[in-house]
């Protein structure tokens, strides 16, 4: 089942992609917002609760922008704390993430099992990026926040090594680009590649569910069809958007 959640300011909450942790909003508003975000998860019964360690939140934040080479990034402030609240509320034992470019996409996940905003212990956080060249920065960056390798970075096609993997996967994360005109098209083929490897309560989120609607279509159909997915939201945090389902 598809659901949405829309603050007021989407359209107009806007970060400088060359200097993401500046401070765009007071805290207690990114606060408030992602707390709706939560909610809307907890409702849709995504989530078992909404409550995360914020300290902790910002204790990552702080070491990733001391730590991490990110020439530019998409997630804002907002993203980044909504997906590290999921992993910590969700704690997912084994987490891929698929298209990590220098690694900021995939610590918003991990690093709610590794570094300083650890909260929990996971078995494998797996980060697939395509260009080894970049698979390369993001495995140096994670090895500065997470000295135990129980995060880390392959240089891999997505597809292939979700089809490949050996192990029940608790937490996806989309945000690759296919080859040619497959682009943001290719999130459902590393999901259909996945499937045999998903679980009843195994959650999915894809990046750019808002700016690459166009692109994602045959994925949204698919996940916002009860036959797939138990529930699926559109969150609308900013304007990439991320929709977060549920198998």
């Amino acid at each position: 089942m598809q659901r949405e959640y829309r603050p007021d300011d989407w359209q107009t909450y806007r970060i400088q992609y060359d200097d993401p942790f500046r401070e765009v909003e007071p805290l207690a508003t990114e606060i408030a917002v992602v707390d709706g975000a939560l909610a809307a998860l907890r409702d849709a019964g995504m989530l078992p609760h909404t409550t995360y360690d914020h300290a902790k939140l910002l204790a990552h934040r702080a070491a990733v922008a001391e730590t991490f080479e990110i020439p530019w990034t998409a997630i804002t402030p907002r993203m980044g704390r909504f997906i590290y609240a999921i992993n910590a509320i969700a704690r997912p034992a084994r987490m891929i993430a698929a298209g990590v470019f220098c690694g900021n996409t995939f610590i918003s996940n991990a690093g709610a099992a590794v570094g300083p905003g650890a909260v929990y212990t996971a078995v494998e956080l797996l980060g697939v990026e395509i260009k080894p060249e970049e698979a390369e920065r993001a495995e140096r960056n994670v090895r500065l926040l997470d000295p135990t390798g129980i995060a880390r970075i392959i240089a891999a096609d997505a597809v292939d090594m979700a089809a490949a993997y050996a192990h029940p996967i608790d937490l996806l994360y989309l945000d690759a680009d296919g080859a040619g005109k497959r682009g943001k098209g290719v999130y459902l083929d590393i999901l259909e590649a996945a499937l045999p490897h998903l679980h009843p309560g195994t959650l999915i989120l894809a990046h750019n569910s808002i700016n690459c609607a166009a692109a994602l279509e045959e994925y949204l159909a698919y996940v916002r069809d009860d036959a797939h997915c138990r529930a699926s939201v559109n969150v609308m945090i900013d304007g990439e958007g991320l929709e977060v389902s549920m198998i």
